[in-house]
């Protein structure tokens, strides 16, 4: 883990997403046990005061981060005034695919354990992304997630360690995620926040999130080498 004491590098990117760029920020910290790829929510982008309280804690805890624009400013301006784009799960799984790829390539990322931390609707994309890329990816964290918006199959087919964080007085989510808890195959977790709701603006309740995304991430990157001890499915509600 890198010294509490030393920023991690930071660095402004540009993701090649088919005919267009997205924009991003890469943080790396020094001795860093993996990346973590965000896929933000309805309506929102990297900028996003909860996803980057999030990705402080994760690189406090010596992962590296990625947050990035899953649409362009042309898309994002449309989208505000039709939201045509934010529930478009067919294109955010494509550019979350394109940034894996991207991202994967990368002087000094390419063979680093690659997790997903997703949002709302950006989980539904991250979950898609997971099951095509197989165990190319080796963890997932949702907060507040929409996995009824992915759909059995592709459920069934994720390979990667699944966390489902879902708002105690978020009723209509933690229902969606109770159902998709029970097509997951992989290595599997339902934690549910008491209290909270789907933003998780309540006092504290934030920062349960990122502890236990930052517990998850660094166990089972640890775990990419010696996939023999992942022995069952864990599940507590």
């Amino acid at each position: 883990m890198n010294s509490p004491t030393q920023a991690p590098e930071l660095r402004e990117v540009r993701i090649p997403c088919g005919n267009t760029w997205l924009y991003g920020d890469l943080a790396v910290p020094v001795n860093f046990s993996g990346l973590v790829l965000f896929a933000h929510g309805s309506g929102s982008g990297r900028h996003s005061a909860r996803n980057r309280q999030v990705a402080q804690t994760l690189q406090r805890a010596g992962l590296a981060t990625l947050l990035f624009d899953l649409l362009t400013a042309q898309e994002e301006e449309v989208d505000s005034h039709t939201r045509e784009h934010r529930f478009d799960i067919a294109l955010l799984t494509r550019r979350m695919q394109d940034a894996t790829v991207w991202a994967m390539a990368q002087p000094g990322l390419q063979h680093t354990p690659i997790g997903y931390f997703g949002a709302s609707t950006g989980s539904a994309a991250a979950i898609i992304a997971a099951a095509r890329l197989g165990h190319s990816i080796s963890a997932i964290v949702s907060r507040g997630g929409r996995p009824d918006l992915v759909g059995p199959v592709a459920l069934a087919a994720v390979t990667a360690p699944t966390l489902l964080l879902v708002g105690g007085a978020d009723p209509e989510v933690i229902a969606f995620n109770q159902r998709a808890l029970q097509h997951l195959q992989s290595i599997k977790r339902l934690d549910i926040i008491p209290g909270a709701t789907h933003l998780f603006e309540e006092r504290g309740a934030l920062e349960q999130v990122a502890g236990l995304a930052a517990s998850w991430f660094t166990t089972h990157f640890a775990h990419k080498e010696n996939p023999e001890r992942r022995e069952h499915t864990e599940h507590s509600s």
